[in-house]
């Protein structure tokens, strides 16, 4: 039995743990050969245990992204040690949960390391893979947005408007690479279980003076809250032939909170 990605060389950032990890893993069962990406080499590390110990190829790639330089040394690396990368997933990214604060309030360094991680780095790397897929004639790029994308959460300026342009990003991907056989999609999801949603949701809770518990129940109209393997089977779709025709979308995956 053959996988929907077999033999396809895929870089995931953000890969140690999360929304990351679920897609690795889910490449990896589908045939892929991932790259995984993260500053913590021990998540990595488990990480690949996991995918190794059930059948599939995955290698550990540490890289902190808030390092401008850090994007192309990392895809350059990637292809000297497994090929060019035919797939690119842009997951790793900050939240607004470490210095939440309003607009006219919030910190300026922290707002450009937001947007180095959330925004450059996506560039970057897209800019590192794109000649190499072209070349090939085949592509997908999938980023990994956020239903910030579309509407906004308070307190959280810089983060809603990475999304926001990282939304445009891939859009502008999407149209200026159609031809050439390469795909751009973004995934938006809603909150996640994910530690770094986790803190989001503690903090709302107690700037609305609320149980967290019940608050957490309510966040989506299906009620409560997404866990990362609700998203990777969309990207395993997006990085598929299966979706040779769907460019420049922008898909939620968030219990209904935005019907759009």
């Amino acid at each position: 039995m053959t996988g929907k990605l077999d033999g396809r060389i895929a870089l995931i950032t953000g890969a140690g743990r999360g929304i990351g990890r679920a897609i690795a893993l889910d490449f990896a069962a589908q045939g892929a050969h991932v790259a995984a990406a993260a500053r913590s080499q021990d998540q990595l590390d488990s990480l690949v245990k996991e995918i190794t110990a059930a059948g599939g190829t995955a290698t550990a790639f540490s890289a902190d992204l808030f390092n401008r330089s850090a994007a192309a040394e990392l895809v350059a690396e990637v292809k000297a040690k497994m090929g060019a990368v035919e797939i690119l997933v842009n997951n790793a990214g900050i939240g607004s949960s470490a210095k939440p604060a309003p607009v006219a309030e919030f910190d300026d360094d922290f707002w450009d390391s937001t947007l180095q991680l959330n925004l450059t780095a996506p560039f970057l790397l897209c800019k590192a893979v794109l000649p190499d897929m072209v070349a090939a004639g085949w592509g997908r790029i999938i980023t990994v947005a956020s239903i910030n994308s579309r509407i906004p959460s308070v307190h959280a300026a810089a983060y809603n408007a990475s999304k926001h342009g990282v939304m445009g990003l891939a859009r502008t991907v999407a149209v200026e690479y159609a031809r050439a056989g390469i795909t751009s999609n973004c995934i938006c999801p809603g909150p996640v279980k994910t530690v770094m949603n986790n803190a989001r949701v503690q903090y709302d809770a107690q700037r609305k003076g609320v149980d967290h518990d019940e608050y957490e129940a309510g966040l989506t109209p299906i009620g409560g809250r997404l866990v990362p393997e609700d998203i990777s089977p969309l990207a395993v779709y997006l990085a598929s032939d299966d979706a040779k025709m769907v460019t420049g979308q922008s898909y939620n995956v968030d219990g209904g909170i935005v019907m759009s």
